[in-house]
C-alpha cells in the first residue's frame, strides 16, 4: 500500500534522496532479459491452467477468463501497453515447472504452492501470492461422512504432480489410516471421474475444489470436509530464477491491484478519478504523477494505472472470478489485512 509515512521528520532526509534516484531513472536502466524478449515479440506468454473455472477457463466464446488470466494481462498491460497482448499456454500440473524452467514461458500464473523443493531443487521463484487456500476434500453427502479422518479406506481423485500427493500420504500416517488415491493430469478429467462415480470425492486446494463441484451434474449432492491438510497454501505466480527485476515487476503488479482497491479505485472510475489526484501523495504515485516509480521497475510511468483501467482491482477480480460473480466463494483469507484477510502490500515510497 502507498500508505503515507508517521515518521516524516525522520525520514526527510532518505526521501529527498529517494526522490532524486527516481527522478534520474529511466526504464531502460532497469536490465531484464525475460522483459526485453516480451517485447522483441510483442507478446507476453503466460503459462496458465488448462481450464478450470475461478482461475483459468474459456467461455463460451473462447476467450480466456479467471483470477489468474487477470494477472496475465495486468503484466503485459504494464510491459507492452495493452491487457490483449498475451499469448495463453495451458499446462497440466506435472508439466508447469519444465515448461517454465525450459524458458517456454515467460511466467506462470496457476493454482501452484510454494514450497522447499520449488525453492531449492527446482530454483523458482514465487514472485506474488494471488489466492491463498488450503487443500480441501469434497464427496458426496451419501457417503455420510463428516471428516477427514473417516475417509480411512476410500479413493480420492486428484492431480498428479502436486503436493496434495505428499499431504496425503503423510495424513495417512500421522493418523494411521489408508486414503487411497487415483490420479490425473487434468483437472476436467479428474472432476469427469469423481461425478461418474470413479472414487468417492475430489481433493484440490480450495478453490479447485469449488470449481470441481460447479461442474457436478448434481452439484447439491456434493459437500466439502470441514478440515484442510497440509498446511496454508500459498498460490501464485512463478518466475525462473536469475531474473530479478522481472521477479520484482510480476510482484508490483500484484500489488498494484491491491492498491488499486486499498485507494478505492476500479475499472467504472480509474479515468475520472486520474484528474482528481489534486495533492493526494498516494494517488498521484499510483497515476505516475510523481516520483517515477514505473521508471524504477523496468517500465513507462503510467503501468499501474492501466492496469486498474483495463484490468480492474484485486477485489473487483476475485468477485467476478471466485465470488459473487463466479463460484460464490467467500473472500476469507483472501480479504485485504484491514478486512481481516492475508492479501498485504508494502508502502511505495
Amino acid at each position: 500500500m502507498f500508505r503515507r509515512s508517521t515518521m516524516l521528520g525522520a525520514c526527510a532526509a532518505a526521501m529527498a534522496a529517494w526522490a532524486g534516484i527516481a527522478g534520474s531513472a529511466s526504464a531502460q536502466d532497469v536490465k531484464s532479459p525475460t522483459m526485453d524478449a516480451i517485447r522483441n515479440r510483442g507478446q507476453l506468454v503466460c503459462g496458465i491452467d488448462t481450464g478450470i473455472p475461478g482461475y483459468a477457463y474459456q467461455d463460451a466464446s473462447g476467450n480466456w477468463q479467471g483470477l489468474d488470466v487477470a494477472y496475465c494481462r495486468a503484466l503485459a498491460d504494464a510491459v507492452l501497453g495493452s491487457p490483449d497482448k498475451v499469448k495463453y499456454i495451458g499446462t497440466t500440473s506435472k508439466e508447469r515447472f519444465s515448461v517454465l524452467a525450459s524458458g517456454e514461458i515467460d511466467v506462470l500464473i496457476r493454482d501452484s504452492e510454494f514450497s522447499f523443493i520449488r525453492d531449492t531443487q527446482l530454483n523458482l521463484r514465487e514472485a506474488a501470492v494471488n489466492f491463498y487456500t488450503g487443500q480441501t476434500f469434497m464427496v458426496k453427502k451419501s457417503l455420510g461422512v463428516q471428516h477427514t479422518k473417516d475417509l480411512n479406506g476410500a479413493t480420492i481423485c486428484l492431480l498428479t504432480g502436486t503436493t496434495l500427493e505428499t499431504n496425503i500420504a503423510d495424513y495417512n500416517r500421522a493418523n494411521n489410516i489408508k486414503i487411497n488415491t487415483l490420479l490425473f493430469e487434468k483437472p476436467e478429467e479428474a472432476f469427469a471421474a469423481a461425478d461418474a462415480g470413479r472414487c468417492d470425492g475430489y481433493t484440490d486446494d480450495g478453490g479447485s475444489v469449488a470449481a470441481a463441484r460447479s461442474t457436478m451434474k448434481q452439484p447439491n449432492d456434493w459437500i466439502f470436509l470441514p478440515e484442510t491438510i497440509g498446511g496454508l497454501e500459498p498460490l501464485g505466480a512463478f518466475t525462473r530464477a536469475g531474473d530479478e527485476n522481472w521477479t520484482r515487476l510480476v510482484r508490483w503488479v500484484h500489488y498494484a491491484m491491491l492498491e488499486a482497491e486499498v485507494l478505492g479505485l476500479n475499472k467504472a472510475n480509474a479515468e475520472e478519478m486520474k484528474g482528481k489526484t489534486g495533492s493526494d501523495p498516494d494517488l498521484r504515485r499510483y497515476y505516475g504523477q510523481e516520483g517515477d516509480f514505473g521508471k524504477l521497475l523496468g517500465v513507462d510511468n503510467e503501468w499501474s494505472y492501466r492496469i486498474v483501467k483495463d484490468v480492474g482491482n484485486y477485489g473487483e477480480v476475485y468477485e467476478a472470478t471466485f465470488g459473487k460473480g463466479g463460484l460464490g466463494l467467500p473472500r476469507g483469507m483472501n480479504a485485504l489485512y484491514k478486512d481481516g484477510g492475508l492479501q498485504t502490500l508494502p508502502t511505495w515510497h
